[in-house]
């Protein structure tokens, strides 16, 4: 599902940048389906992979029914993502995912943010969003409007900040998360299931610095203004637009809200698969890269090459990249949602 058009796009297509190409994190678990007598379809453990968690989530459906021998119900799958987006792989992709299925499968893609409203009233049975509901629909307004930096280049102003900017950021999530749940309870069915995978933080980090990615980029950034690759005052109206929450912040977030009820939820510590995917200078300057080009393009203009070049003289020494994955405190966090 996918976010406000201020959010970023994902780098589109195939090609060597391109995040299906770089999103080595996201896609070094495989996506899985738990059967469960008690919980239906179980957790759909989060992928970057849509067609994949499509494919896998029909037939956890099919072997329900299996299971309780039953007929399999014919399948209506609708994919969401912004109209920016490069759909031409996926409508591919789908091609093969109705030819493959029986009983029927029926496919479309619905264009839109997942911060309005997506479908009709009561008319969706499961709703999965994978790896996107870390971003904010925009920037937060606090900081805006009192022309607040996210990230200031004097180490003394950025620390003083730093509460204001982490509590801005914290209020613009929990009204873009609670507008994001209000909204699927109305599509969804009597009962029916939401799953949601996100980027987030381990229970075990307090939040007292800048979130760990969105900080990288930061830095690579403030490189960048002191050798005038860009500007300062563009740095400084610059807002990454993400958000790391914790399980207990949505937990809580999903309690206020009040639509559904919590089935399980889980947090994978992922600095494992960091030290297997990202174990180069420029496989982690790709995968940043694959991340953050579109909301940095869209703010500086063409300056990829340059933040590329920036990010592997940062970590040409691997003993530098180890200890950056060393202390990554974020985490993969998988919710599973009933509507109430």
């Amino acid at each position: 599902m996918a976010s406000k058009q201020t959010a970023p796009i994902m780098n589109q297509g195939q090609g060597e940048t391109s995040y299906a190409n770089n999103s080595s994190i996201q896609q070094h678990r495989h996506l899985g389906a738990q059967e469960d007598s008690d919980r239906g379809l179980g957790l759909l453990h989060w992928s970057t992979n849509a067609l994949a968690l499509v494919s896998i989530a029909v037939k956890a459906i099919h072997a329900h029914c299996l299971q309780f021998q039953q007929p399999s119900p014919e399948v209506s799958v609708l994919l969401n993502d912004l109209p920016e987006n490069d759909f031409n792989t996926v409508v591919k992709s789908l091609v093969t995912l109705r030819q493959s299925n029986d009983p029927v499968v029926v496919t479309g893609i619905t264009p839109g943010s997942f911060y309005e409203r997506l479908f009709t009233s009561e008319s969706v049975h499961l709703v999965c969003s994978s790896n996107s509901l870390h971003w904010l629909s925009k920037a937060p307004e606090d900081l805006k409007r009192n022309l607040i930096p996210a990230y200031d280049i004097d180490e003394h102003s950025r620390r003083e900040r730093l509460p204001i900017v982490l509590e801005a950021y914290a209020k613009q999530y929990r009204k873009d998360f609670t507008l994001f749940l209000e909204l699927r309870a109305k599509e969804l069915v009597s009962g029916g299931r939401m799953i949601i995978s996100l980027l987030g933080r381990r229970s075990d980090i307090i939040v007292t610095k800048f979130p760990f990615l969105p900080e990288i980029v930061a830095q690579i950034l403030c490189v960048m203004v002191s050798e005038g690759v860009i500007d300062k005052e563009k740095f400084d109206s610059f807002y990454g637009l993400m958000h790391e929450p914790s399980l207990e912040e949505l937990r809580e977030i999903i309690q206020e809200e009040g639509s559904f009820s919590i089935r399980e939820m889980r947090e994978h510590d992922p600095r494992v698969d960091i030290n297997k995917t990202l174990s180069t200078p420029g496989i982690f300057a790709g995968f940043l890269g694959s991340l953050f080009e579109p909301v940095i393009v869209q703010h500086f203009g063409y300056v990829m090459d340059e933040f590329v070049r920036t990010v592997q003289r940062r970590y040409i020494l691997e003993g530098s990249l180890q200890e950056e994955r060393a202390k990554c405190p974020y985490a993969m966090l998988v919710v599973s949602l009933a509507k109430a």
